[in-house]
């Protein structure tokens, strides 16, 4: 699935870093100079009822805390919602994708479930993916991506030079094709 040349980026944030910020920021951005990006960036808190992301092609957001249960506890996720989030996004890359960005990297992206196959489906059709991966999921995002991705502090900085250096990799047209906004603005 993973080799030297994908185009993979793991931006890597500690507790008190806010990720969602940082990409949420970044897709506006990469967006308004006419490239698309799809995916989704989180919105709310893990452990309670508000955790929802944003959808990034269409900015529709998404509930994907379980329904309230006072004696919960821990994160809220409901994985069935998670699941309807990721077949919105793979349909969503079916129409075509400058880039993927992926919320978080966590234990269900690390035992092979969540949103792990739109990592793979991104990759396979040569399109960039950028995944908040809190410190503390780092060597377990390693072992996931065979070794095979950039590590970018939790910086917008950081994320614009990698974007910039591969977005121009992405910039050559097929001969006889007719380039489009994204690859000429690259």
């Amino acid at each position: 699935m993973f080799d030297a040349q994908c185009d993979l980026a793991a931006l890597v944030y500690e507790r008190q870093q806010d990720p969602d910020a940082v990409l949420r920021g970044f897709a506006a951005d990469v967006n308004a100079r006419g490239c698309r990006v799809v995916g989704m960036v989180q919105a709310g808190r893990c452990a309670d009822s508000s955790l929802s992301a944003v959808l990034l092609h269409n900015g529709e957001k998404l509930l994907l805390a379980q329904d309230f249960d006072p004696a919960a506890q821990g994160c809220r996720l409901d994985l069935a919602r998670l699941q309807n989030a990721g077949e919105r996004i793979a349909g969503a890359l079916a129409h075509g994708a400058d880039l993927l960005i992926i919320n978080r990297f966590g234990k269900r992206e690390r035992d092979g479930k969540g949103l792990s196959h739109l990592i793979e489906r991104a990759l396979d059709a040569d399109i960039p993916v950028v995944i908040a991966v809190g410190k503390d999921h780092f060597a377990d995002w390693v072992r996931f991506a065979g070794g095979m991705s950039v590590k970018l502090g939790c910086e917008r900085d950081a994320l614009d030079a990698w974007w910039s250096g591969i977005s121009a990799g992405h910039a050559q047209p097929a001969a006889g094709s007719h380039p489009t906004v994204c690859e000429l603005l690259k």
